[in-house]
């Protein structure tokens, strides 16, 4: 490839982009190493008896242009990152971190090359696919009372709509170790994170002793695709609802993405009737 002016470090060739890989994994070491979060360390074989959110997700994705080994190896890689996640409990001011808790993605620990997104592009990497338990864990925090501290989006477009649309069906991004997905417990209650596999679907839940006043739920709107140039990107706005549960009463109807996400699959397999002209 030849140096532009306008081209970052990083851009320049896989080993450029590597050094920046690493220059970026120390400096979060350095930071979680300063960092006064406490974090969630703790675990608890026995389920809590009240569910808050529970969510499932398709492990293995099939279409046209979606590598079936690479959709195998992720899921391996997933349920290898589970068996770290299952049963961790967040107590009243504690903080999950994904990548303090999975740790490394690496060969000697069982990970395989699955899919990733680097540098705007669906390719192959160690510990791919990762993406979507981030994804699972973030809709069920969504639909919970807890505070996300750290959220990192990639596309929510990598492939078709499978039946109708779920707002969040993908695009929370992790990258060990420096793009991190975290979220604080700001209540009072202990908080059970369960995840684990069932076939070809991952299966998340939170729990706690004792139910919450509200309820939780995710909304979308002004969904559709829209032409910029020569790309596509599914736009939308995507919120998150708070109900009072003896009410019913809307209380908050807060944006947690502007969505603009690049459409990465056939742009063939766009609805026709949801495309608006730029």
């Amino acid at each position: 490839m030849l140096w532009k002016k306008d081209m970052l470090f990083c851009e320049i060739s896989p080993l450029t982009y590597a050094i920046s890989e690493q220059k970026e994994i120390a400096k979060r070491h350095l930071k979680n190493l300063l960092s006064k979060d406490i974090i969630a360390r703790a675990y608890y074989e026995e389920k809590l008896p009240h569910v808050i959110a529970h969510q499932t997700s398709h492990l293995i994705k099939r279409g046209k242009g979606i590598d079936p080994t690479l959709q195998q190896n992720k899921a391996q890689n997933i349920r290898l990152a589970c068996e770290q996640l299952n049963g961790l409990m967040i107590r009243p001011g504690e903080t999950f971190s994904f990548w303090l808790t999975v740790g490394p993605t690496t060969k000697r620990r069982g990970y395989k090359d699955g899919r990733v997104i680097i540098d705007g592009k669906l390719t192959s990497g160690i510990g791919g696919g990762l993406c979507n338990l981030s994804n699972t864990i973030h809709r069920l925090v969504l639909h919970s009372p807890l505070e996300v501290t750290e959220f990192h989006a990639h596309s929510d477009a990598l492939a078709p709509d499978e039946g109708g649309r779920v707002p969040f069906s993908a695009g929370t991004s992790v990258s060990y170790n420096y793009i991190d997905y975290r979220f604080r417990n700001t209540t009072s209650q202990v908080i059970q994170l369960l995840v684990w596999c069932e076939g070809d679907e991952l299966v998340g839940e939170l729990r706690s002793r004792k139910p919450f006043p509200c309820r939780y739920d995710i909304s979308e709107e002004d969904h559709h695709f829209r032409k910029e140039g020569d790309k596509y990107y599914r736009v939308s706005k995507i919120f998150k609802d708070t109900y009072d549960k003896k009410t019913g009463r809307l209380l908050m109807h807060q944006l947690v993405l502007d969505n603009h996400s690049e459409v990465m699959f056939d742009h063939d397999l766009i609805p026709q009737d949801q495309i608006r002209e730029d």
